[in-house]
């Protein structure tokens, strides 16, 4: 097959997904044509190495890597982000007429819905097959951020993303959710139920891998000989860190917590530890992605965070693929499919979302989990990876998608 591939997002940034699709297919012996941006995230600063311009290819016949300009921008400036996304939809759209041209399918990573631009403009001049992979709900995701205001020019905003979210799902010849509850919710805002498939997200497995734990891990996590708690990730306004704080300050002589990564609310979570007091609260900044399977190994649990909104109860956080991926036990306060799946499998403990007693609750019942009670869990968190959420399980899957999209024919 012939597949073009849509993202803003694509390695060297830590996109995962559209990169490890991209390889694998290839390898597979499918032509890949990648049409992304010059990558800028999570800094919103063009990578070293990289100058914006236009016409940029890399790679070869079998797999092939066009750039296109774009602003960019990932603060908390809601004019700024629109920037970043409507610069890649106008530039990705402009390339892709050409760039795009024989292709027999588009595949595009949403988040932005932006993104789709170019496969929607590629599928109504020339009828090629759209597949849209939904990693984020939209207008949630965008209108409950700290990005865009209240009152009226937020349900304004709302309304506009709302309409335009149900037009791309029904636009759609096949959209894939990552868990059970966000593709119902999909059906439910317009997209043809036929046509939805649930395909469980992967780990960049040329990093996260069970590995031995280090003297030098334990020493870079500050590791006093009880249990471990590490959040690492994004610490924006989805994931509220802050109630792990707040929990771990009421165990001051029980648990450690360890925070790994960066975030628009890094510095007031950093504040909120100072005016708390805590002695067991420990943050490590942004880690080389090369360390964290290191890392991960150091700890004894790793804590997964979700805000208790509806669109987000279909949310699997990319940390839990690589905690499951490393043998590593979790803890989850979220609800929906997330819980469901770290219940249903037994790999660990899970608490209602935003909720600091809840969390109190199963920080208590971790730390007084045995070493072959951690072991068993990890070991189940192992074999749940590898027989639900590998690449090799993920890629088989869109490749089935994109294959029947490739030998039938668009459906109005």
């Amino acid at each position: 097959m012939r597949i073009g591939i849509v993202s803003q997002f694509y390695p060297p940034e830590p996109a995962v997904i559209p990169g490890g699709l991209a390889r694998e297919l290839a390898n597979r012996g499918h032509e890949v044509r990648v049409l992304t941006a010059f990558p800028n995230y999570p800094d919103g600063r063009i990578y070293p190495g990289y100058r914006q311009r236009w016409g940029v290819r890399e790679g070869g016949q079998q797999l092939s890597v066009r750039r296109v300009p774009i602003y960019p921008s990932h603060d908390g400036s809601a004019l700024r982000r629109a920037g970043n996304f409507l610069s890649y939809a106008v530039s990705s759209s402009a390339a892709g007429l050409r760039y795009l041209a024989g292709v027999e399918a588009i595949y595009v990573y949403h988040p932005p819905a932006t993104a789709a631009s170019a496969a929607i403009l590629s599928r109504v001049l020339r009828g090629t097959p759209l597949l849209l992979h939904v990693q984020d709900i939209w207008p949630e995701s965008v209108t409950a951020s700290s990005m865009v205001p209240e009152g009226l020019v937020g349900r304004l905003v709302d309304r506009t993303l709302a309409g335009g979210m149900q037009r791309l799902y029904r636009c759609a010849d096949a959209v894939v959710a990552l868990s059970p509850a966000m593709g119902q919710l999909l059906v439910e805002r317009g997209a043809d139920p036929e046509r939805v498939r649930v395909v469980l997200n992967w780990a960049n497995e040329d990093l996260f891998q069970p590995r031995p734990t280090t003297v030098a891990a334990r020493t870079a996590i500050g590791y006093r000989g009880r249990c471990t708690v590490m959040f690492a990730g994004n610490m924006g306004p989805f994931q509220r860190v802050d109630v792990a704080v707040r929990a771990a300050a009421a165990l001051p002589d029980l648990i450690d917590l360890v925070l790994v990564g960066s975030g628009t609310e890094e510095r007031s979570v950093r504040r909120l530890a100072e005016e708390l007091g805590t002695t067991n609260v420990r943050f490590l900044g942004r880690r080389r992605p090369d360390e964290m399977a290191d890392l991960y190994a150091a700890a004894d649990f790793q804590l997964v965070m979700l805000r208790d909104l509806p669109a987000l109860r279909g949310t699997v956080p990319s940390k839990l693929q690589a905690a499951l991926a490393c043998g590593r036990p979790v803890l989850v306060a979220a609800r929906g499919d997330v819980a469901t799946l770290v219940e249903s499998a037994q790999v660990g403990l899970t608490c209602l979302p935003e909720d600091v007693p809840a969390l109190v609750s199963i920080f208590v019942a971790a730390a007084g989990m045995s070493e072959s009670e951690r072991s068993a869990l990890g070991q189940r968190a192992r074999l749940l990876y590898q027989e639900r959420m590998s690449r090799r399980a993920g890629v088989d899957q869109l490749e089935d998608v994109l294959t029947k999209l490739c030998g039938g024919r668009v459906r109005s």
